[in-house]
């Protein structure tokens, strides 16, 4: 009997540890110039349902997520990101997303990379 009930508890923690890590982290490109542009791409990844963190970089443009994999997926992220204008590495903007950002968040634009480089 204690045999059985010990080995049900090691069996309910298991499965309670295996539960609770259902967050992946990810790191992808994503196109931009300005804290506008960071703003947007990281509204974008929070209207998706499971995402705990996204923090993109103007300097590096690589956006860190954490999200949780149960509800959604990069694939959801990338067709959000791109939906609001942004290129990402894996999917590009439409044409009529990219032309909605505002002029000097224009980042396929080689005048508006350079005035954001001063």
């Amino acid at each position: 009997m204690k045999k059985t009930i010990a080995l049900l508890v090691l069996l309910f923690v298991g499965v309670t540890t295996f539960a609770q890590n259902k967050n992946a982290k990810a790191s992808i490109e994503v196109d931009g110039v300005c804290g506008m542009c960071k703003d947007r791409i990281e509204k974008a990844c929070f209207k998706i349902k499971g995402v705990k963190s996204a923090v993109w970089s103007v300097e590096t443009h690589e956006l860190q997520l954490i999200y949780n994999e149960a509800k959604t997926n990069l694939n959801e992220i990338h067709t959000s990101i791109a939906a609001v204008g942004h290129d990402t590495k894996d999917l590009k903007a439409t044409d009529e997303a990219y032309n909605s950002v505002h002029p000097c968040c224009q980042y396929r634009d080689e005048e508006v990379k350079e005035d954001h480089k001063e």
